[in-house]
């Protein structure tokens, strides 16, 4: 039983379909990659699934119970926790205090959200600048603190959009190593990316969107090789 299931899901705005009848799954466990050219309604997708947009159409199902229509708050308390394209910490506020305010979503005390902060930050490579003012942080370094604040909420499932966007290499390999390692921990990831041979090295399945329509949907290798999706996106068959 898949942990997370959409379910003929649309999303009008006025006359613009942004999303029509979209239906797939996210079994527990797995990194589950939604690729497509930009406006395929990727991240309108996400938004759906975490509540800041109910469906105009269909249903989304969390461990078998519905949460479409639920407030984002409600979502995450839930389990699903998501990062944003555009980083935006609270730029005021340090490192540790942007982790901090997430852990309380799960925790009454001061104590035990700062432990659970400091954990977060260790295991995004982010403890030596626990104490830096967010506003100063490289773009490396904010996504990472994206991600870190998404995890102190303790999630069950984790969305992920676009966080290699703007990375160097170097950035980009660690930032795939901390998605690897979250995997290990048993959290579920749903994540949006334009890095192909990113989102092919780590997927288990991949969904592929065009213009608010599934194109395609199956493992990497057979996303790779599919015609309908190098003709639309990739451009040339990938290897998985």
């Amino acid at each position: 039983m898949a942990m997370l299931e959409v379910k003929g899901v649309s999303r009008f705005f006025g006359g613009l379909a942004a999303l029509t009848d979209i239906s797939f799954g996210v079994e527990k466990g797995d990194i589950l990659g939604l690729i497509g050219p930009n406006g395929a309604g990727k991240t309108t997708m996400f938004n759906v699934v975490n509540g800041f947009y109910p469906p105009s159409k269909g249903e989304v199902y969390f461990k078998q119970k519905k949460i479409s229509g639920l407030k984002p708050h409600q979502i995450c308390k839930m389990g699903i926790a998501r990062t944003f394209q555009v980083v935006k910490p609270l730029q005021r506020m340090s490192v540790l205090d942007n982790v901090i305010a997430s852990a309380f979503l799960r925790v009454k005390t001061r104590t035990r959200a700062e432990e659970i902060a400091l954990d977060t930050i260790k295991f995004t490579g982010l403890l030596d600048d626990r104490d830096v003012i967010s506003k100063g942080l490289p773009l490396g370094k904010r996504k990472k603190l994206e991600i870190a604040r998404a995890l102190a909420t303790q999630p069950e499932m984790l969305l992920l959009d676009e966080s290699f966007a703007g990375l160097n290499p170097a950035e980009l390999d660690e930032s795939i190593g901390i998605i690897r390692r979250i995997k290990e921990r048993g959290i579920t990831i749903m994540i949006i990316e334009h890095h192909m041979k990113v989102i092919m090295a780590i997927s288990d399945k991949i969904v592929v969107l065009s213009y608010g329509q599934k194109l395609a949907e199956g493992t990497p290798k057979e996303i790779g090789n599919n015609p309908l999706v190098v003709e639309a996106y990739l451009g040339e068959a990938e290897s998985a």
